[in-house]
């Protein structure tokens, strides 16, 4: 697992995720842990190496 720090697109804090190395690409859906609105994480590996991070928000 790796822990990755970033912005929420919503309420601007910095929140943290562990993110799963194992597989290299990936998307999912986790609610931010300060506003509870829910972000679309998209994380990259390469080499278990975290090579690109987008957090974005869910327009509802």
């Amino acid at each position: 697992m790796y822990e990755h720090f970033f912005q929420c697109p919503y309420c601007w804090e910095e929140i943290s995720m562990l993110l799963d190395s194992s597989q290299s690409n990936q998307t999912y859906i986790e609610d931010c842990e300060v506003c509870c609105n829910p972000i679309q994480v998209t994380p990259r590996f390469q080499e278990n190496d975290l090579v690109c991070f987008e957090a974005l928000s869910i327009e509802q």
